[in-house]
């Protein structure tokens, strides 16, 4: 087999962030989870990020045959369009999918619609390909608060609103963590400072919901996590904190929403508005460079979120 350069980083209690590649280094994460010879996946990245995710789990000693779940937080492409691809590679898995989610994972021709109305259409096939469906009986539909056993150690998959309608977080005791998806937001590597990590809101189409999105954070919160494990960038661990920051920046994109709402270039002032905010907030987080680094960083996410509050706007 043909070796694949990946980069991982090791945590305690058996998990490994690896980064999927997709757009740029660090900005997206599979989490791999290993008990006594058992794994799972926690989201998978894109098609292109299945020949890294086989090589950490090679990296690992284990064997495809000794996977058993790959947990898709929510059907978002960076976060589960390279799953059924993934799946044709391990034999025994399971797919664990919100019941609102697993539909599109079976059958996923809506969901590259959908990812074809936001990106267009040449677009998502540059960065997604063919998603590949998963067969309905390796699909496992799940129930919010329920327990899958992996290994020794228990998960529960707990049921979270706000950033898509179709999302759950895993929790994971045995780590004290929990695997947040996009429900609590995006921490980039990037912007840690001596003030430690900079956290905000995901406001992508087309489910956001300011009310649930706060719920989402309390209720993850409600699990007492010793730290977070985020699709977008894996751990973060100063909570209460960033708690609190990710209820004022709901609340600031709203509010940025709000004002521009009735504005004749609305998109464009709605970007400038929250690339500017996002700009002075890192700042005071102590992070600072130029605007072209900082438009590098950060207009994938200024975009998308600005296409999601545009959605709530006008629904």
């Amino acid at each position: 087999m043909e070796n694949h350069v990946v980069r991982t980083t090791d945590f305690d209690h058996g998990i490994t962030a690896i980064d999927t590649d997709y757009v740029r280094p660090l900005l997206d994460a599979s989490h791999l989870v290993v008990d006594h010879g058992r794994a799972a996946f926690v989201d998978t990245g894109v098609n292109a990020s299945v020949p890294l995710l086989l090589e950490a789990l090679r990296q690992k000693g284990v064997d495809v045959a000794d996977v058993d779940y790959v947990f898709l937080t929510h059907v978002h492409l960076d976060h589960a369009g390279g799953a059924g691809r993934l799946m044709q590679r391990l034999p025994n898995a399971s797919a664990v999918l919100h019941p609102r989610g697993a539909r599109h994972m079976i059958e996923p021709s809506k969901l590259v619609k959908g990812s074809e109305a936001v990106y267009g259409k040449e677009r998502v096939r540059e960065m997604y390909g063919d998603i590949a469906a998963i067969p309905e009986k390796r699909v496992y539909v799940v129930a919010d608060g329920e327990e899958l056993v992996l290994g020794e150690r228990t998960l529960q998959c707990i049921f979270t609103e706000g950033h898509a309608r179709h999302h759950y977080c895993l929790a994971d005791p045995a780590s004290g963590g929990v695997f947040t998806g996009d429900s609590f937001g995006i921490s980039y590597r990037d912007f840690d400072t001596g003030k430690g990590e900079f956290i905000f809101p995901t406001t992508t189409p087309v489910h956001f919901d300011p009310v649930e999105a706060h719920k989402a954070i309390d209720r993850i919160m409600a699990l007492s996590p010793g730290c977070l494990y985020l699709t977008h960038y894996s751990k973060v661990t100063d909570l209460p904190r960033l708690a609190n920051d990710m209820h004022r920046r709901i609340d600031d994109f709203v509010a940025i929403a709000t004002l521009h709402a009735g504005a004749p270039e609305r998109t464009q002032a709605m970007q400038e508005s929250m690339f500017a905010y996002l700009r002075k907030e890192l700042e005071e987080h102590g992070f600072t460079t130029d605007d072209r680094t900082l438009h590098g960083l950060l207009d994938i996410d200024v975009t998308l979120n600005t296409m999601g509050l545009e959605h709530w706007l006008d629904h």
